[in-house]
């Protein structure tokens, strides 16, 4: 019977929390929400990195910190991206996902390898308002002299953005008063170079709403009219311009090997029917495109870029044309295999976490320290081979057999077997199916002397 909590609701709310000492949060969360806070404080401590001024960094990433939360930081080898060999860094905990895109990558090595193109960077940000006197008025207004004088404001912000060749691309009004009574939008676009650009782009909407106050509140033709309501500034995730495709092809009798069931063509014809169902059906494509993702997201996070926004925006992409659909495609046509993926995604290389964690950084020069393009190629291209490997699996042996062959360490951890009950389960479940129950009764049985 576990044992029982006596701690009061009340103890369980307090102010200043963010005052505290870290010792002191702690202490507090342990005592208030764990039966055996001794042991739930030991667990939190043994996270902590014991390079202080190390740790005292990753504290400052986020607020109210306690702890450290480690993922899995592991390699996919064997890699060849627009003719160049990598060895990708991958941050994830699946089980299978590394081992599946080194098994793509190996395949695809002597095969031409992984291509991508960048067709765009252009990143947006929005300023959303209300103006309820005549949309005419208003344009008129943004055409004859606010857009001059929003451009001329921005220049000192964009000076260092320009001499790396980016900047603000355009300024445009947008009449969105036919979908929200009297709602208007002013939408920026912008190269934002090698950094992700969230900031830069936010800052430059926020002075974007300070002109225009001041230029509504004093500018002799605006100041006795109608005042716009200003709502919010913020950028927008969805960048469908800053856009990538990776891809991968052969001749069909080049996929020899790939299978020890089907032949090349039996091969291709099916995976080509998988990739058809994922962009049929939206149930089956949310599971595709999260495969897609597992290879993304882990490359995106080994270089501490935002892996939520990319997922936002690849997905939203993918419903592009009303119906969610699969991100990747495939051909068959004149004894050619062709498989390829279109993926906006927005990332950076410099500023943010990039330049603070010091695995971001290991991981950018692992990838021979390349610009924004470039690692939405790299990236893009990981995913492609996620994706290819999975289907692989889904049309000849199934997702599990390689999947729990993986979690197979996983199941003996949990179960606290042995250095050599482990490599007896290891040869026991070589040709067998394996799951929790069945390596747990296999364990028992060892356990008792029954085992071979």
């Amino acid at each position: 019977m576990s044992e029982k909590r006596t701690v009061s609701t009340k103890s369980k709310t307090i102010s200043g929390f963010s005052k505290m000492s870290k010792e002191e949060k702690l202490s507090w969360l342990t005592a208030n929400f764990f039966a055996h806070s001794e042991e739930a404080a030991k667990v939190y401590a043994s996270f902590t990195l014991g390079d202080e001024q190390l740790q005292k960094v990753f504290d400052g990433f986020s607020e109210n910190t306690i702890s450290n939360y480690f993922l899995p930081y592991g390699i996919a080898p064997n890699f060849v991206i627009n003719e160049k060999p990598h060895a990708v860094p991958m941050v994830i905990e699946e089980s299978s996902v590394v081992a599946a895109a080194s098994s793509a990558a190996k395949f695809w090595m002597s095969r031409g390898g992984f291509s991508y193109e960048v067709h765009d960077v252009e990143k947006l940000g929005q300023l959303h308002f209300f103006w309820r006197d005549s949309p005419e008025l208003l344009k008129s207004y943004f055409d004859s002299f606010l857009k001059k004088e929003l451009t001329e404001h921005l220049s000192p912000f964009t000076a260092n953005m320009r001499k790396r060749g980016g900047g603000v691309r355009s300024i445009e009004l947008l009449d969105k008063t036919t979908e929200l009574d009297g709602l208007f939008q002013l939408l920026l676009r912008a190269d934002t170079c090698d950094s992700m650009g969230a900031n830069f782009i936010n800052t430059l909407l926020e002075e974007c709403l300070r002109k225009l106050k001041e230029v509504f509140f004093t500018h002799e033709s605006l100041k006795d009219g109608a005042q716009p309501d200003f709502l919010m500034a913020i950028l927008s995730n969805y960048t469908p311009d800053c856009l990538v495709t990776a891809s991968v092809g052969c001749e069909i009798k080049d996929l020899k090997g790939v299978s020890e069931s089907l032949t090349p063509q039996e091969f291709a014809k099916r995976f080509f029917r998988a990739v058809e169902i994922a962009r049929l059906d939206k149930y089956r494509a949310v599971t595709h495109n999260k495969g897609i993702f597992n290879g993304i997201d882990a490359v995106v996070l080994s270089t501490a870029n935002d892996f939520r926004a990319i997922e936002a925006c690849g997905h939203a992409y993918a419903s592009r044309d009303g119906s969610y659909r699969s991100l990747t495609q495939c051909s068959i046509e004149n004894g050619q295999f062709k498989f390829w993926l279109e993926i906006p995604l927005a990332l950076g290389t410099v500023g943010g976490l990039t330049g603070l964690h010091p695995l971001a950084g290991k991981s950018l020069e692992l990838l021979g320290n390349p610009s924004a393009k470039e690692l939405m190629g790299i990236a893009a291209c990981t995913g492609l081979a996620q994706n290819f490997a999975a289907i692989r699996s889904l049309i000849t042996t199934g997702i599990q057999y390689g999947h729990m062959k993986m979690h197979l360490d996983n199941i003996l951890n949990h179960l606290n077997a042995s250095e050599s009950e482990a490599k007896m389960a290891a040869a026991h479940f070589e040709n067998k199916a394996i799951s929790f129950n069945a390596v747990r009764s296999f364990l028992e049985e060892v356990r008792c002397g029954k085992s071979d």
